[in-house]
């Protein structure tokens, strides 16, 4: 399957066919994670489990900032 890069606005993007939505489970509006290895792009979808421990991983890193800088000395 290939996709063309477009201009979209002020930036490029590619437009997902709706059958490769469907198969990764996600819809407009959805949040994905871009990661790059090796030249290679994959897209995952971020499900509310994984956003819910980035929040409270963000308010732990917040709380305990001052223990975390002495500990990475």
């Amino acid at each position: 399957m290939n996709v063309t890069v477009r201009k979209i606005g002020n930036s490029e993007g590619v437009i997902l066919p709706k059958d490769v939505l469907d198969r990764m489970g996600v819809k407009a509006g959805d949040t994905l994670t871009v990661r790059m290895t090796d030249n290679k792009l994959e897209l995952i979808p971020e499900t509310a489990s994984f956003s819910e421990q980035l929040k409270a991983a963000r308010i732990g890193m917040e709380k305990y900032k001052n223990a975390l800088r002495e500990l990475a000395k």
